[in-house]
Parts: structure tokens; C-alpha cells; sequence
């Protein structure tokens, strides 16, 4: 079943204490064009982000955002080195100049560089195995949504399609009768250039073809947006030939009704991955 270009998945996963939320939508576009929204220090994972991510998108505009939630804690260092060089030269400053040695706890934590506080960061590589699960998720309800919209899609062009097939026959029915009534009208060699000018058969069995290519299309698993566009607008250049083949009223209208379908159908390919 075909897929469309618009979706949206979420998911989210965790690693102890931290959240990781992973947010992925697309919007259509004529290629494969990737955004990233990643926190700080996580640049060394787009490129797996995006391959994985091409897995499940061939076409469209994709953004990712990936969003850390209370990841960080306070750690506290205690820099005993330090602490013993403090001491060391208390201890010799006191005997020195005959002074009271009378460092305390309370004047030891106080001192720079004693102790210090700092902010425990997530790992890149610690967390990617959790970011890749959590981003397949994201990926696969992008996925189902997608090819929700493509069965939808689906059904709208193939509607379409069977239209046109009902507007095909009845230009070929008009063009019989329109051939009968000036094969009464003209010479033998009059009609025989008419008829020559006039000949659409061409141009309605490569429509018909081409009904039927797309119609297969649908069926199919793979992407076909670009393929409908173009079949489209092959059907666009055999219409404007049968219409200038055939100035006729009821010729004309069906005309505008066929080229109306095939329009709605480039619309809606922009839509279809």
C-alpha cells in the first residue's frame, strides 16, 4: 500500500533516571530532506539518526527533535589532594612561627578548590542504544500514520481514475457519431482528410494505458508519487491533443471534466510518497 507524506510519532524511553522523548513528523516535499533537533553534545549521532530515519522515509521534509529530561544530578568532589596540601602547609606554617593549629572541618570545605560541585551530564554513547530504540518507535507510529493517509489517498486518485475511464468512452462515443454524421455530409475524399485529422484513437489508448499504469501503481508498496506526477502529466499532453483534434461542444465539456481529474491527481501526488 502507498504512503503519504504527512505524519507524526513520538515515544519515550528511560535510562535510569533520565527521559529520553523523541519526536518525528514529516510534511511533503519533492525529496528526502532531514532537519535534526538534538541536545548539546549530540552531533556525533546524526549521521546513524539519519540513516535509520531513511529506513522508514524515502521522501518528504522529516524533523527530529530528541529531548533530554532530567538527566542531569549534582555531584560532589571531594579533591583530597588539595585538601592535604592545605594541611600540610597549616601544619608547617604553625610550627614555623609557633602559631595554634586549629583548622577545623567546618574552615576545610570552605577552602578553594576543597570541594567542588559539578553537573553529571548523559553519554552520548552510553545512551544511544536507548536513543535508537526509542527513535524506532518514533519512526514506526510515523510509519502507520503515513500509510494511514496513503490508503486514503489511494482511494481518492483511484476514484479519480475511474472518472476519467467514464469521460474516455464517452469522448470515443462522440467521436463515432461525429465521424458518422459528416461521413453523410462530406466527399469520400473530404472525409477520408477529416477523419485523418480527427483520429483520436492514439491519444485514448495511451490514456487508457496510462489509467492503468497508475491503477497498478496504487496497488504497489513502493514509493510512486513522482511516478503518478509524471504519468499525470503525460495524460495533461494527450488531452490537449484530443481536444484540439475535436471542436465539439459535448467534446469540450468532457474535456474539462477529464482535465479537471487529472489536475486533482497531480495535486494529490505532491501528497503520496
Amino acid at each position: 500500500m502507498i504512503q503519504g507524506m504527512t505524519g507524526f510519532g513520538s515515544a519515550q524511553c528511560l535510562l535510569g533516571k533520565t527521559k529520553l522523548v523523541v519526536e518525528v513528523k514529516s510534511l511533503n516535499h519533492r525529496y528526502f530532506d532531514i532537519a535534526l533537533y538534538l541536545p548539546t553534545g549530540f552531533g556525533s549521532v546524526e549521521n546513524r539518526i539519519q540513516q535509520l530515519t531513511q529506513k522508514y522515509v524515502e521522501r518528504g521534509r522529516v524533523t527530529v527533535s530528541v529531548k533530554i529530561i532530567h538527566h542531569w544530578s549534582t555531584q560532589v568532589v571531594v579533591n583530597k589532594d588539595i585538601i592535604r596540601k592545605y594541611l600540610q602547609h597549616g601544619h608547617d606554617l604553625a610550627k614555623e612561627f609557633h602559631l595554634e593549629n586549629d583548622l577545623k572541618l567546618s574552615d576545610i570545605v570552605q577552602l578553594p578548590g576543597a570541594i567542588e560541585t559539578k553537573e553529571a551530564f548523559l553519554e552520548v554513547e552510553q545512551a544511544w542504544p536507548i536513543l535508537e530504540r526509542c527513535l524506532r518507535r518514533s519512526l514506526e507510529g510515523l510509519h502507520h500514520m503515513r500509510r494511514r493517509e496513503g490508503r486514503s489517498l489511494a482511494r481518492d486518485v483511484a476514484d479519480k481514475l475511474k472518472g476519467m475511464d467514464g469521460r474516455i468512452r464517452q469522448i470515443i462515443t462522440r467521436a463515432r457519431t461525429i465521424l458518422k454524421e459528416r461521413q453523410k455530409e462530406l466527399s469520400v475524399e473530404e472525409f477520408q482528410s477529416f477523419q485523418k485529422c480527427c483520429d483520436i484513437s492514439e491519444e485514448t489508448s495511451r490514456l487508457t494505458h496510462y489509467i492503468s499504469e497508475a491503477k497498478g501503481l496504487l496497488r504497489g508498496t513502493t514509493p510512486v508519487g513522482k511516478k503518478i506526477d509524471f504519468i499525470a502529466q503525460e495524460m495533461q499532453r494527450e488531452t490537449n491533443t484530443i481536444g484540439s483534434k475535436l471542436q465539439d461542444k459535448i467534446v469540450i465539456q468532457a474535456m474539462v471534466a477529464l482535465k479537471s481529474k487529472i489536475e486533482k491527481i497531480r495535486e494529490q501526488a505532491q501528497n503520496i510518497e
